[in-house]
């Protein structure tokens, strides 16, 4: 790497190729569709699993992929992991951890000024565009992350409920029993268990990983503070 390069704004250098430089999402990507993939195929098997107990006959692959029992799992998993991050990206803006990565230094909590933020007038030439404007646009633009999981959120959430009130249903016809409308159903211990069981595993996720970034160290890892830091070293980076 020549000096030039080690002072590109990406970090690059100029001779990173496509794969290397989109390496962690193509390799979480592709991880998640193989798990989705896997879980597609557990899933059938325990749907046919219960569709046999009940006297009925069992569903093939696609056939399982249409189903609301396979979309109320995917859909209730989604949701609470964008509530994460959409707690997580706010939350960050004014919750601090004295000693974790995870948390700006305690003296930059809140918005922060524009000049470090590098909005308006002090926007760079390789600032987004909409960061330079002073109206409407910077407005949305400076929340749109935050902005965009909530969206993620809500729009999951939906359909986890539409696809959790039929999944509920399938299974009440086969019992017999009369099923129940769309707000019955968002008031109903299922879909509140369903929701809750994987709001408590995310919070807690987040919980232990702001603290325990405060005492462990992972060389190399953003996540990390670098291996040599004091454990009161807050909003450092390694």
């Amino acid at each position: 790497m020549t000096p030039g390069d080690a002072g590109r704004p990406d970090g690059s250098g100029g001779r990173t190729g496509f794969w290397r430089a989109n390496s962690l999402t193509l390799v979480f990507g592709g991880a998640f569709l193989l798990v989705l993939a896997c879980q597609a195929v557990a899933g059938r098997a325990e749907f046919n699993e219960q569709l046999t107990v009940a006297g009925l006959q069992p569903v093939g692959f696609g056939a399982y992929l249409a189903t609301s029992d396979f979309a109320v799992d995917v859909t209730e998993n989604w949701q609470s992991e964008f509530l994460q991050f959409f707690l997580y990206v706010y939350g960050t803006v004014h919750l601090l951890q004295r000693g974790s990565p995870e948390s700006k230094p305690l003296d930059r909590a809140g918005t922060e000024s524009e000049r470090e933020q590098r909005m308006g007038d002090h926007a760079r030439a390789d600032s987004p565009r909409w960061a330079s404007t002073k109206d409407w646009r910077q407005a949305l633009y400076a929340r749109s992350l935050g902005l965009t999981m909530a969206a993620f959120f809500l729009l999951s959430w939906f359909a986890q409920s539409v696809a959790g009130v039929a999944a509920y249903n399938g299974v009440r016809l086969r019992q017999l029993q009369d099923p129940i409308g769309w707000g019955a159903y968002l008031v109903s211990a299922d879909f509140w268990n369903r929701s809750l069981q994987n709001w408590q595993s995310e919070l807690l996720a987040v919980a232990a990983m702001a603290v325990l970034s405060v005492y462990l160290r992972q060389r190399g890892s953003p996540e990390s503070k670098p291996v040599g830091s004091a454990h009161a070293t807050t909003g450092i980076e390694g």
